[in-house]
Parts: structure tokens; C-alpha cells; sequence
């Protein structure tokens, strides 16, 4: 089991699998022990209630459902913040990675 795990979570989960492909590739380059997965919207209760999971990264398309996260999971110390657009637009899994180790701590 990795040391941290990080939720994507967009409109369907696809978008997003395209960049937690790249964000594992900056995990491996980095040694980092981290799980990363992508789920729609619409499983992510489902995924909370089932993974011990440290951080949440919103789509920019579901960017409206930061207040609901924010609300469930603030309480649990589980952080949650949308994808800078640009780095969501460009794929770019590093800085997506480094977001979300923040997020951690």
C-alpha cells in the first residue's frame, strides 16, 4: 500500500486518467510512494468510503463541487483543491503532482 493516495476526480474519470498516467511518471522519476487514480464525479463517495485517501484534486469542469468536497472532507483533514487549468490543459503531470503534495503536507 503507497504512503499517500490521490484522488482525480472529474465530470466522467477520463479525462483525468490521461494525467494520472503522467503524474505516475513524475512519481517514479521522483521515488515518491504514492497512488494516484481517476474517478468520475459520481463514484468518488464511493471511492472516500473505500480508500484511505489523503487528498482530493478536482477537474476544472467540476470546479462547482469544491464547496461539497470542501464541506465532507475538511472535517476528516482530507485537503481538496480544483487543477490549476493551465497545468490541467497542458497535462502537465509534475506540476499536478506537486499541487497535490502540498495539499498533503
Amino acid at each position: 500500500m503507497a504512503e499517500k493516495t490521490i484522488m482525480l476526480c472529474c465530470a466522467a474519470g477520463m479525462s483525468t486518467s490521461l494525467l494520472v498516467s503522467k503524474m505516475q511518471k513524475s512519481v517514479e522519476a521522483q521515488g515518491v510512494d504514492a497512488e494516484i487514480f481517476a474517478t468520475g464525479a459520481s463514484d468518488a463517495d464511493n471511492q472516500l468510503e473505500n480508500k484511505k485517501i489523503d487528498c482530493v484534486l478536482l477537474g476544472p469542469q467540476v470546479r462547482f463541487m469544491e464547496g461539497q468536497f470542501k464541506e465532507k472532507l475538511a472535517p476528516k483533514g482530507i485537503g481538496v483543491e480544483v487543477i490549476d487549468m493551465k497545468a490541467y490543459g497542458m497535462m502537465d503531470g509534475e506540476t499536478v503532482l506537486k499541487q497535490a503534495l502540498a495539499l498533503i503536507g
